[in-house]
């Protein structure tokens, strides 16, 4: 089973899994890291060490916050030579949901890669494109019919 570490700045780490846990309950072989003011590189190094050797598997999904932040500059210093690790970042909880269902049901690292691209970018809705596009749809089925023929 693919292991997940949610690793972002502050305590955004722990509520994703805090959140997730309401959903999934007790989930093995994830872990979260967070990067806390005063800390550096080295210290995530330490930190990304520290979970990986607690997890049954090599193979290590990160989901990280930021693209060019800390937590993702130190993940990808620490999954660089290791096929059997990959980093996604702009973590969110549609995100994290849909990795950890595709998870349980046996996807393989790519799979989850793919999964938390797709659900990251599809959790991002705007609810007035939402209702103007259900509006133009509805408008547009009460129109057909009414041609005169």
């Amino acid at each position: 089973m693919v292991a997940i570490v949610i690793a972002t700045h502050g305590n955004l780490s722990e509520a994703l899994i805090g959140t997730a846990k309401m959903i999934f309950g007790n989930m093995e072989n994830v872990a979260q890291v967070t990067f806390k003011p005063g800390e550096g590189i080295e210290n995530l190094l330490d930190k990304y060490q520290t979970v990986s050797e607690g997890f049954e598997d090599d193979q290590i999904l990160f989901l990280v916050d930021l693209f060019g932040g800390s937590p993702y500059n130190a993940a990808s210093r620490f999954v660089a030579r290791k096929e059997t690790m990959d980093i996604v970042t702009g973590v969110n909880l549609p995100m994290l949901v849909e990795v950890l269902g595709k998870r349980l049901a046996g996807g393989s690292l790519e799979e989850l890669v793919a999964t938390a691209k797709l659900a990251g970018a599809d959790g991002i809705k705007s609810f007035k494109e939402i209702f103007t596009h259900q509006k133009l749809a509805n408008s547009a089925e009460e129109d057909e019919g009414d041609e005169l023929g």
